[in-house]
């Protein structure tokens, strides 16, 4: 059954480790993710965007996709259905469709909107079980049509967020989405140190995990982020798998044209991709 991440995420930061969350963009991907997250006995997350939403026919259908698989594949482990970068109206409609853990995405509002829009939905989630998610501090970068400058986030800011109850807090700290540039200059520890130390215990998110050199992400996860986010490595690795399997001519032997052919080799490549993350988060073992 889909549960919100609010334990799974307290007990990472109790733990020194994080979940991944890794996106979904059908059915190939969820069942991969899935599937790797039953075999090596790690909580996982799985996100879903706005757009990812809508290409999936709607939230309804993935949530029904989502646990009609957790329940066929026999997965114990436990899982949490998450809305990504959501939008105030996008929250209430995985809401309605029966997501477990809600992000909204206020970052780019003034500080008195983000902290009014992420109250009510703190209390309409929690009514509810749900878990939620905020952001401080634009994410850079450009993910599904979510376009940020990468602002490092106000400390201060964050914990007038944190105040609210949110379960899980994304603070930009130099962070972006998609591939990172050769002359990126890194996560801003002292940034990430001063905001744990406004809003303790919390756990931090860390969105655009693709990309960033392991050394950072252990020490990231040593200065509180318990929640990392996984997408375009994924994205990346299938399409060169799916490449290949074309270039060598594979979909032209026999009926290696069956679409359960020809999409085999890019889900194998997310499964070694999404276990590797496990590995580096340290959340392999912890179901």
């Amino acid at each position: 059954m889909l549960v919100s991440a609010t334990e799974m995420l307290k007990e990472a930061v109790e733990g020194h480790y994080a979940v991944g969350q890794f996106n979904i963009n059908n059915l190939e991907w969820t069942k991969a993710i899935l599937l790797t997250a039953e075999e090596n006995k790690s909580p996982v997350i799985l996100g879903v965007s706005e757009g990812a939403g809508k290409y999936m026919t709607g939230f309804p259908t993935v949530t029904a996709m989502v646990k009609s698989m957790i329940d066929c594949l026999g997965i114990t482990v436990p899982v949490a259905l998450h809305l990504d970068h959501g939008t105030y109206e996008g929250c209430y409609k995985c809401v309605k469709a029966g997501f477990s853990s809600i992000m909204f995405d206020g970052s780019h509002f003034p500080i008195e909107e983000n902290i009014e829009k992420t109250t009510e939905l703190v209390h309409v989630a929690h009514n509810l079980g749900l878990s939620i998610e905020a952001e401080v501090g634009s994410i850079g970068g450009e993910e599904d049509g979510v376009i940020g400058a990468g602002e490092v986030a106000d400390p201060v800011e964050c914990k007038k967020i944190a105040d609210l109850g949110v379960d899980f807090l994304a603070a930009g700290i130099g962070n972006i989405h998609g591939k990172y540039p050769e002359n990126w200059a890194g996560l801003d520890f002292n940034a990430l140190a001063e905001i744990k130390k406004q809003i303790g215990d919390l756990p931090l998110v860390l969105h655009g995990g693709t990309g960033i050199p392991a050394e950072m992400i252990k020490k990231a996860i040593s200065l509180g982020v318990a929640k990392i986010n996984v997408n375009t490595e994924c994205q990346l690795y299938f399409q060169e798998a799916t490449r290949k399997y074309i270039e060598e001519g594979k979909d032209l032997q026999g009926k290696g044209f069956d679409p359960r052919k020809l999409l085999a080799p890019g889900v194998e490549a997310i499964k070694t991709i999404v276990k590797e993350k496990m590995e580096l988060f340290g959340s392999i073992g912890k179901a």
